[in-house]
Formats: C-alpha cells, sequence, structure tokens
C-alpha cells in the first residue's frame, strides 16, 4: 500500500526530513516519480487520485495471507487496511455494520463516528482494535490523514518525505527506502498520527512520542526513530466530538 501527500496535508513531523542532512536531499524522489516507480514495481496496483498531485496506490502483491490487505472508499474517506482483527464481530455491532463489512469499513465508519458524534478522543478507539493491524486513512472533505498501527508492530508501516517535503506512507520497506532514501522511518508501533493533532501514543497518549537521532561516527544524522517518552506528559485531550478538538496538546517535561 501506498500513500502520498502535499506538505500542507500530510503535515509529516519535522525530524522526518532530517535537516542536517540535506545534502543527501537528492535521494529524495518527486511524487511523481514515486508514483511511476510505484507503477513499474506493482503492475497490479490500482490509483486513486486525489486534488493536488496527492494520490493513495492499493495492490495485492506479494501480499502476506496472514496480513491481508482491503481497501474501500465510503463517503469519500478512503481506507487501505493491512492485517486482521480479531474482534471483528464485536466492532461490526458496536457500529452497526453488517456481517459482510470488512476491516477497512469497520475503520471507516470508526472515523465517521470520532469525527461526528464521538465524545472521546481517538486513542480510546484504536484501543478497541485486537490484533495485528496497520491503515491508512484520507477523509477527502475535511482533508484529514488518519495513520496507526499496531502496539507490538507486527504490521509493517513506514514513513517518510518526498524531495519536496511530501508524506510518503508505504508498508514496503524496500520501495520507501528507494523513494525517500533515508528520509524515511517505520511508524511507530502503537500510535496513531492525525494530521492536523500529530503523532499520539493511544497506549500512553499523555505521554508525547518523541523523535530520537541516530548519529554515524562523523556526528552525521543518518536515521530518526520516534517512541514514547514517559518522562514527558501531555495535557489531556479534549473529549469531544469534532477532529478540530483533537489538537491542542501541550508538552510538559519531566512530570
Amino acid at each position: 500500500m501506498l500513500a502520498v501527500f502535499e506538505q500542507s496535508i500530510g503535515k509529516p513531523p519535522p525530524e522526518l526530513s532530517l535537516p542536517q542532512a540535506s545534502r543527501q536531499k537528492k535521494e529524495a524522489k518527486t511524487r511523481e516519480e514515486i508514483a511511476e516507480s510505484f507503477k513499474t514495481w506493482k503492475p497490479d496496483s490500482t490509483f486513486y487520485h486525489l486534488f493536488n498531485g496527492n494520490f493513495m496506490a492499493f495492490s495485492h502483491g506479494n501480499e502476506n495471507p496472514l496480513q491481508p490487505r482491503s481497501i474501500v472508499v465510503m463517503d469519500d474517506v478512503f481506507c487501505i487496511f493491512s492485517g486482521a482483527l480479531d474482534n471483528t464481530f464485536d466492532l461490526r455491532k458496536h457500529y452497526g455494520l453488517s456481517r459482510q463489512a470488512t476491516e477497512a469499513m469497520i475503520m471507516v465508519e470508526a472515523y465517521k463516528v470520532l469525527r461526528d458524534r464521538a465524545p472521546y478522543p481517538p486513542d480510546q478507539v484504536i484501543k478497541e482494535l485486537e490484533g495485528k493491524f496497520a491503515f491508512i486513512l484520507f477523509d477527502s472533505k475535511a482533508s484529514t490523514l488518519f495513520l496507526a498501527r499496531d502496539r507490538d508492530g507486527c504490521v509493517p508501516l513506514h514513513w517518510g518525505t518526498a524531495a519536496d517535503g511530501s508524506l510518503v506512507c508505504s508498508d514496503d520497506s524496500e520501495f520507501i527506502q528507494a523513494s525517500c532514501g533515508k528520509f524515511y522511518t517505520p511508524f511507530p508501533p502503537g500510535c496513531i498520527f492525525i494530521s492536523d493533532t500529530g503523532l499520539i501514543s493511544f497506549d500512553h497518549p499523555l505521554h508525547k512520542v518523541k523523535a530520537i537521532a541516530r548519529e554515524d561516527d562523523e556526528g552525521n544524522i543518518n536515521a530518526v526513530i520516534f517512541q514514547v517518552d514517559l518522562y514527558t506528559k501531555l495535557h489531556s485531550i479534549p473529549r469531544r466530538g469534532s477532529a478540530a478538538n483533537w489538537a491542542g496538546a501541550t508538552a510538559v517535561e519531566g512530570d
């Protein structure tokens, strides 16, 4: 699976771009080059072209049978889901869905409830998911991107930046490395990312998810990883229903 969104929509963490290593920026491809490369890499892929050159792409190529991929488009919400949930029966019942509803359909419905009606923050919804999963969801009307990965990191998901700073997400480490060069890293397990809110741990939502830079022997940053900082707390996330109210958390050091 692949998703590429311009910087104003994807709003990737600045650490993904490794500004100290700007001399290596030529390693990253443009959005157009990434699209063409994926078509060559996965000839069976289906592309979903969005506005301003943003796109999502889906393929069953090299699919792990234990972690199948599915995609759904409902009410202008696009969702690519990889993996399998163990509690689909309960989730379908909770969201009033039919027995034929796929994991991707469940995630779209869960997102719509959060966006429109829910009195609780998104980490509570993702905590209810039991199984191995990763998903990329985009609400084209609200221009909201929503990413998540299971707490054990069983299903691969990587993110990085293109040459123009666009956010690139894929479950294929070889492809994203070829597309972003050094400007990519695994999406942190047990976390969610919402473009208007940022990166949050769904097991530790009141603790900051911090970028850790790794340096080579010459002191140059050659990689960045994200992990929960249990020594930095965030103020409580407002428990109201709209996506706008998920934003605005502030860090509190050493609490």
